[in-house]
């Protein structure tokens, strides 16, 4: 097979280099009859660190439409997604090589009725363990805990799960090797979900302080899925007649969004970002959210690299483009770091060494 030769500046350090892929690989070592593929700014491949692959609003879909969720978020530079749970068994994604990398971590795991329909097991607090322990074993290495969502008795958002069942389900995961991460909304699950040696947490928008300081101490990783914050009013209307505890507390919780979220940020908290797209929101997001991260007030590069080499760092992959690395990258007219919007242009995107789309 002829080498592919690639040429630009490389990020994260931004050297200039000539960039070959030989079987699907990167090395630097000059390749006689290397066919030039193209130039620009090359980036490793973007990362959705929270979506919802094979799921829409109402549930999981078939596999055509699965097929084109992932080309979407390949197609805007996203090669390797952490889906953050999903209904559909989407574990025949992995055979196909034109297809971004993914990271399952199987179906949510709620209380009874105390989530999206069609969305969760639903499960009561003496078999949250079982079903931790089933996901654990059936993804890739992650599992998802709705930690809260409105309950009926209280008319507001409220921990799903007694903490002595968190806690044993975070110990459940731990011990197959597998990590937890849970969505969270409000401000009272959460003590509970740090203390207990949760692994991350989705959308955070309760933290406070002492919470910020407890994750950083502990290593507790944040995706705060920045642009699904932007739905909260939209979601408190849709509840304010039946719950308007709860549509008050969601007015309440987007009003403070940008201050909890960069004191995160400020305090150390490791941020990655995620789309949260699968449900509400369309696939292929990822620039969108990666711009609005930096109008939160995050550098530039603090928030590219929160979705390409820092992110892969976390989620296990290669964060650089070092010699021998899987060749997944995409190559940009300009340089994002000075100019986000190109990132809604990719010139080539490159999945294991081959280019899949891109403007040429």
């Amino acid at each position: 097979m002829t080498a592919l030769r690639f040429s630009g500046p490389v990020l994260p350090d931004g050297e200039t280099r000539e960039l070959f892929v030989v079987d699907g690989l990167v090395t630097y070592e000059k390749q006689a009859g290397s066919e030039s593929a193209g130039e620009g700014w090359i980036v490793p491949g973007l990362v959705d660190a929270h979506c919802h692959v094979g799921l829409d609003q109402h549930g999981a879909v078939d596999e055509e439409t699965t097929e084109q969720q992932a080309i979407t978020d390949r197609d805007a530079g996203a090669l390797l997604l952490r889906d953050c749970g999903s209904a559909a068994d989407t574990a025949w994604v992995h055979e196909r090589e034109d297809l971004p990398r993914l990271i399952r971590a199987g179906r949510h795991i709620a209380r009874t009725k105390r989530y999206i329909r069609n969305y969760a097991h639903e499960v009561e607090p003496d078999d949250l363990t079982d079903y931790v322990a089933h996901e654990a074993q059936r993804g890739d290495g992650w599992v998802k805990l709705v930690g809260d969502w409105i309950s009926r008795e209280e008319g507001d958002l409220a921990p799903s799960f007694p903490p002595d069942a968190f806690q044993a389900a975070i110990e459940t995961a731990h011990a197959l090797g597998a990590r937890v991460t849970a969505h969270c909304f409000g401000e009272t699950v959460l003590p509970t979900l740090i203390e207990s040696g949760i692994d991350c947490i989705e959308h955070g928008t309760g933290l406070s302080t002492e919470m910020i300081d407890s994750m950083v101490s502990r290593g507790v990783a944040l995706v705060p899925t920045v642009v699904q914050l932007n739905n909260f009013p939209g979601y408190a209307d849709a509840g304010e007649a039946r719950f308007p505890e709860y549509a008050g507390h969601m007015r309440r919780l987007h009003e403070s969004r940008h201050e909890v979220i960069m004191s995160a940020y400020e305090a150390g908290v490791a941020i990655y970002a995620g789309t949260d797209a699968g449900g509400v929101l369309a696939h292929g997001g990822i620039a969108g959210e990666v711009q609005e991260l930096v109008d939160y007030g995050m550098p530039p590069e603090y928030a590219l690299g929160a979705a390409s080499w820092r992110a892969r760092e976390w989620l296990g992959w290669n964060a650089g483009l070092d010699e021998g690395a899987p060749a997944d990258f995409v190559v940009y007219p300009r340089n994002p770091l000075e100019d986000l919007s190109v990132l809604d242009e990719p010139s080539l995107v490159v999945l294991r060494g081959k280019v899949v789309s891109g403007r040429g």
